[in-house]
């Protein structure tokens, strides 16, 4: 998005704090139909940053609403050419009195804002957008979904014939039950950053 901030190792380094919580989940804002555009409202920094905090525009299924998990890293990047970086402090400022996003209790509640300029070829009649990447505790719920539908299968071994014709699944599926126990302590790890001694949990797994 900018000079400072246009290494992709740089920008991800910062939004993942443990090597297992790196499933991030992306948001933008706002979303129109080319057709469409000129119903949209106009929009704001102060817009831009709190809708990128609702669930309607986060693209991945899961709830990230108050309540269902925390947030444990945020990177925002707004985009347009007549952004004073004082409408960012005083955005944040209104998101933090007004407590729309609950962070991890053991870590900074900070969320990072990148600037960047309109590009000159992709016309857009919106004068500020935003990208979000984020590290939010919820991603659990999809790799509990994940398992749900994995121990149905697995009850009834279906779709296993084709497994067994390979040498190492012909004695037995140790390697599909090894790689359910790692998505499992995936889960259980998110969750513990949900809690205080989070710290605690990391030394006693590492």
């Amino acid at each position: 998005p900018g000079y400072m901030n246009n290494d992709l190792i740089g920008l991800l380094a910062s939004l993942i704090p443990t090597p297992r919580c790196h499933f991030l989940m992306t948001g933008y804002t706002p979303l129109v139909i080319s057709d469409k555009q000129a119903s949209i409202r106009k929009t704001t920094v102060l817009d831009v940053m709190r809708r990128l905090t609702q669930p309607k525009n986060i693209m991945v299924s899961a709830n990230t609403r108050p309540g269902s998990g925390c947030y444990i890293s945020i990177l925002n990047i707004i985009q347009g050419n007549d952004i004073d970086p004082t409408q960012i402090h005083k955005a944040l400022q209104r998101i933090r009195e007004r407590q729309l996003i609950n962070f991890i209790p053991w870590g900074p509640a900070s969320i990072q804002v990148a600037l960047a300029r309109s590009s000159p070829f992709v016309e857009n009649k919106n004068k500020v957008s935003g990208f979000t990447l984020a590290n939010h505790t919820s991603m659990a719920q999809l790799f509990e979904r994940l398992l749900k539908q994995y121990d149905k299968i697995r009850r009834r071994n279906a779709f296993l014939e084709n497994y067994r014709k390979e040498p190492m699944f012909q004695e037995d599926f140790a390697e599909f039950d090894d790689a359910r126990e790692t998505v499992q302590s995936l889960v259980d790890e998110y969750k513990a950053c949900e809690r205080a001694d989070y710290v605690d949990f990391g030394g006693a797994s590492g």
